[in-house]
């Protein structure tokens, strides 16, 4: 038999595939509007983002997700004029997700800041789904401390009913707010996300499918109220050297504060500290990621892969 025959046929990604100068070009005329002092302000702490990555990376991604806005903008009023309804706002909603240590807050920061200023999306507003974590006592009584930042950790009815609200156009919509110095809820403390333009949620997990109900119904998730999403991949050897480099950074600054929950870690030897990251690491982010987190990959509109310098190298758009 001819073996050419027996071959499998090959299977087509779902992604258009960039390298970094070919996305580059994409930015067409799209104008540059951060500063080095925007830059600054807008990255983390051992996050270095240059402008030549805004430019290459940054630029395209905000003029791409400006024309689906706008889009999807028309389609609503095309909607609503065939209902005869009220021109109702309806907010277009991006998920960001990735490991730890990854750069999802400064990617999720930067992108928040170019939207905002296109004409179409003059509101943009981010919130983290770290504000729906169980705080620490509910987490503590369920032995779920070591578990946080996996999808069990979290109030999931909580975020889907926020989600379900924004994309209804409901006004003043309260997010719960989490403090990475105490690593806990603050107690009656929100930020109101009030029918904006574009919303950015930034989280972990945002991309994980629901899980049926005890009765056996399919439930709502999170994704199910994107209309864009962007994951942020990097090499996990890499990924674990950001976050000691990170921990070691923080044992110099928020870690001496005596309000911080890690305040015990600040006065380890630079030895000690570095086997603490790294069992903290292994133990609870490695498993994280490759039990929940990496495996939704597949799911993103848009992935964006990073070397080890932090620099973003590739980048996969998901094919129409």
């Amino acid at each position: 038999m001819d073996e050419r025959v027996m071959q499998p046929p090959a299977i087509l990604s779902p992604y258009h595939r960039f390298t970094r100068s070919e996305w580059a070009a994409l930015r067409a005329d799209t104008p540059l509007t951060l500063t080095l002092e925007d830059l600054n302000r807008l990255r983390s702490l051992s996050e270095p983002l240059s402008i030549d990555e805004v430019i290459e990376i940054y630029l395209p991604l905000s003029r791409l997700l400006a024309l689906y806005v706008a889009a999807t903008q028309g389609l609503y009023k095309a909607t609503h004029r065939f209902l005869g309804t009220e021109d109702g706002k309806v907010p277009y909603i991006i998920g960001v997700a990735g490991s730890v240590a990854a750069g999802k807050s400064t990617l999720a920061r930067v992108m928040c800041a170019l939207l905002s200023r296109w004409p179409n999306t003059p509101k943009v507003q981010l919130v983290t789904t770290d504000g729906f974590l169980h705080p620490n006592a509910v987490l503590a009584a369920e032995g779920l401390m070591d578990r946080k930042g996996f999808p069990e950790s979290y109030d999931s009815m909580a975020l889907v009913n926020f989600l379900s609200d924004v994309k209804a156009g409901t006004r003043n919509v309260r997010a719960p707010v989490y403090s990475h110095l105490t690593y806990d809820i603050m107690p009656d403390e929100f930020v109101a996300v009030d029918r904006p333009d574009i919303l950015i949620v930034e989280g972990l997990n945002v991309l994980q499918p629901g899980r049926p109900l005890k009765d056996g119904r399919a439930s709502a998730f999170v994704s199910d109220f994107f209309d864009f999403s962007v994951y942020l991949d990097a090499d996990e050897n890499d990924l674990e050297q950001w976050y000691i480099a990170r921990f070691q950074r923080l044992r110099q600054t928020a870690f001496r504060d005596p309000r911080s929950y890690f305040r015990k870690y600040a006065d380890l030897s630079d030895a000690e500290a570095e086997t603490m990251a790294r069992d903290i690491w292994t133990r609870i982010n490695l498993r994280n990621l490759h039990d929940n987190i990496l495996p939704t990959r597949a799911r993103a509109s848009l992935v964006l892969t990073k070397d080890a310098d932090h620099s973003i190298q590739t980048v996969e758009l998901r094919k129409l």
